[in-house]
């Protein structure tokens, strides 16, 4: 396993009259190197990644990974918008703010997965490459809702972030409810690091509730920008650049055959690789592997 968990630079950027707090790499100001952007997924925060980041540099990247909108140290928006839209016009305003080109790249994990599909195909010519880990492009995800109760026994957890009672039980006992969650979505990794460094992002009750204003946006009463309307419903298109997407065979979240049943509704240019002996935040289990993989596809 890597051991580079150096502290990158923090970036504050005005996007969307929102502050995004990223963690970049040292070249980031080099405009004739090609832009990176890593958006994180729940729960978790753009420490998830540390060690792409110098690999990503290594290659050749400059790198951005901001904290999604509502987690700290990025601010709480004042409309609560939280659909994926919202964060999708967040990336694209940091390709923006960084001056991407159209070599950008963009990795999502989570829901940064559908983040960066959405973003992808709603500005198409904004990036050269697409990846995506532990959510697959596509309707395979939801459609797994429709025909899979394992998949829906699996998901509880989002049907419970509908009620009030989540918002006492998921803080206590200093984010409990969150150790939980890592260890049933990827089973006998030691996440003791990540989730000292993915806390603090969550325990203000306005960044928690942030952040499950993603799940009430998806699924529940939470707000909906009708002027981003057209974005949203770019959310299950499947990206058109080349595309890598990774899933781990022991994801506890979403389990492997949702992302086998995504094959069958993706085109020739979406790669999808399972990885072995791996769960729900595959790139931290196994990083030596999927951080080359990914290295290696847009290289």
């Amino acid at each position: 396993m890597s051991t580079d968990h150096a502290a990158q630079p923090t970036e504050v950027v005005s996007v969307n009259g929102l502050d995004i707090s990223c963690l970049t790499s040292p070249t980031i100001s080099d405009s004739s190197l090609p832009l990176a952007i890593c958006v994180h997924g729940f729960p978790d925060s753009a420490h998830t990644w540390r060690m792409l980041i110098p690999r990503l540099e290594q290659a050749g990247f400059r790198v951005a990974a901001p904290f999604l909108r509502g987690y700290a140290p990025s601010a709480v928006p004042a409309d609560g918008a939280y659909q994926v839209a919202a964060s999708a016009m967040d990336v694209v305003g940091l390709h923006e703010h960084f001056g991407g080109d159209s070599r950008a790249v963009i990795i999502g994990h989570d829901w940064g997965a559908p983040i960066t599909y959405t973003a992808a195909s709603h500005e198409p010519d904004r990036w050269a490459n697409v990846v995506g880990l532990a959510v697959p492009p596509g309707a395979a995800f939801a459609a797994a809702f429709l025909t899979s109760t394992d998949q829906l026994k699996k998901s509880w957890y989002m049907f419970f972030f509908q009620s009030g009672l989540a918002d006492l039980v998921v803080p206590s006992n200093d984010l409990a409810f969150i150790d939980m969650l890592w260890h049933d979505w990827s089973p006998g990794y030691d996440a003791t690091e990540d989730l000292a460094l993915l806390k603090p992002s969550l325990r203000d009750p306005a960044n928690l509730t942030a952040a499950l204003g993603f799940y009430r946006a998806a699924l529940g009463d939470g707000y909906i920008d009708p002027a981003l309307e057209a974005v949203q419903a770019k959310a299950q298109d499947v990206p058109k650049q080349p595309t890598l997407y990774l899933h781990g065979t022991n994801d506890g979240g979403i389990g492997s055959e949702v992302a086998e049943s995504a094959r069958s509704m993706v085109g020739s240019n979406v790669t999808i690789e399972i990885i072995d002996n791996t769960g729900h935040f595959l790139h931290l289990e196994d990083p030596d592997n999927v951080n080359a993989r990914i290295v290696g596809f847009l290289s």
